[in-house]
């Protein structure tokens, strides 16, 4: 099976950042992008319009648009923003180029652990790690005497408290919209847990006891978070904390940025972030790392794709870093770390693994971002919930051919 193989992140502090500067070359050629749209990603495309002839298109649901847009011929897009389990459809597809050849003309600042190869190719170019960490209110916890939790025993504790309290509408946010949302949520607590999704033959083992724990913590844990936590992605977790309605949250670090942006966030210099907590105390991290990153089209012309390689390295340069210093965790040559970045670099050192990126982890997503909902609504047990979830990924990997 084929793998991503994804450098080790070096997190330690570069050089400094150049300073911002106009795009070194005056584009002709129309560019068009599809990426995800939180910060990191807002000013990456800000630096590739200042080529000219760029058109980006910011969407956080680009990982469903993304497929078609580029199986199609030609492409509808150029440029795609990708991370280590978004990639995957467009690589089984086979509708994104090597880079290897562009790199070597445009991609002289690239960064070893940049390079996204798969059986010796570079298939993309990473720009930042990122993961989901623990943001939290830090007045909050000082003012009623909570110690940051390090367990996600220690957050439901954390949790009772702050609700008693009456300091927030609801202690905790999450990202629990079935789907990509809901599924990831389960993964990292499933892995935290000790769990494996498959056996070696790729027949499922979700069904286990790491299943039930997970589920059963996802329960206990959205008792203290807004009743419609099942609308919640990202974006609706963020507006949570900007407008002081949550306390604590494992979101993701590309999100911290716009917490802590006076012109859209009412809880300025009141946001910190930790590790993500552990499932088992003593254990790993219960988060998983990523990498955002972009892609180039095969189905279009390679003077186009030419264009689009240069247009993204210069989104990918260090002016960018300089423009938004704390939007992510850079990869970019120039990045030093601030404190947005602490979280990230805490659960990297705390254990936590890289996404899977491989067809079967694609499967065992699609299945539990839609089976786990059932669960947590009542509608069926835990162990019926894992059988179905089990069952639904036999069908859908004897589709695919991929059980030995």
């Amino acid at each position: 099976m084929r793998r991503l193989k994804f450098a080790a992140v070096a997190l330690g502090l570069c050089l400094p950042a150049a300073a911002h500067a106009a795009c070194d070359f005056q584009n002709t050629v129309p560019v068009k992008s599809l990426t995800a749209a939180f910060e990191a990603w807002k000013a990456v495309t800000a630096s590739m319009a200042e080529c000219g002839n760029v058109r980006s298109e910011l969407d956080q649901e680009f990982r469903t648009k993304q497929p078609a847009a580029f199986a199609a011929n030609p492409a509808l897009y150029d440029i795609g923003g990708v991370s280590n389990g978004t990639v995957v459809p467009l690589l089984n597809a086979g509708t994104i180029r090597p880079l290897d050849a562009l790199i070597g003309k445009y991609g002289q600042q690239l960064q070893p652990n940049q390079l996204i190869k798969i059986d010796g190719a570079t298939m993309a170019v990473a720009m930042d790690v990122n993961a989901q960490n623990f943001i939290y209110r830090s007045d909050i916890l000082q003012e009623l005497g909570i110690a940051v939790p390090t367990t996600w025993d220690d957050v439901l504790a954390a949790a009772e408290k702050i609700k008693a309290s009456g300091r927030v509408a609801y202690p905790l946010g999450a990202t629990m919209k079935p789907g990509f949302d809901l599924s990831l949520e389960f993964v990292n607590l499933f892995l935290g847990y000790g769990g494996s999704f498959t056996r070696p033959d790729n027949t499922p083992s979700i069904a286990s006891d790491a299943g039930l724990k997970t589920l059963a913590m996802l329960k206990k844990l959205s008792a203290y978070m807004d009743p419609e936590y099942l609308v919640s992605e990202s974006t609706f977790v963020q507006k949570q904390f900007q407008q002081g309605k949550i306390a604590m949250s494992n979101l993701w670090a590309s999100r911290a940025a716009a917490l802590d942006d006076p012109k859209e966030s009412q809880v300025v210099g009141k946001i910190a972030m930790a590790a993500a907590p552990q499932a088992i105390r003593g254990g790993k991290s219960a988060t998983t790392l990523w990498w955002d990153g972009i892609v180039i089209a095969k189905n279009i012309p390679d003077a186009q794709a030419d264009a689009a390689f240069r247009v993204a390295m210069q989104g990918l340069g260090p002016q960018t870093v300089k423009a938004a210093p704390g939007a992510v965790v850079w990869l970019i040559k120039g990045y030093a770390p601030g404190k947005l970045a602490e979280g990230v670099i805490a659960s990297a050192n705390g254990g936590a693994p890289a996404y899977p990126s491989n067809a079967v982890m694609g499967l065992v997503s699609a299945v539990i971002g839609d089976g786990v909902a059932d669960y947590l609504t009542g509608r069926k047990t835990a162990e019926k919930t894992l059988a179905d979830i089990d069952a639904a990924y036999l069908v859908k990997a004897r589709e695919q051919g991929l059980l030995k």
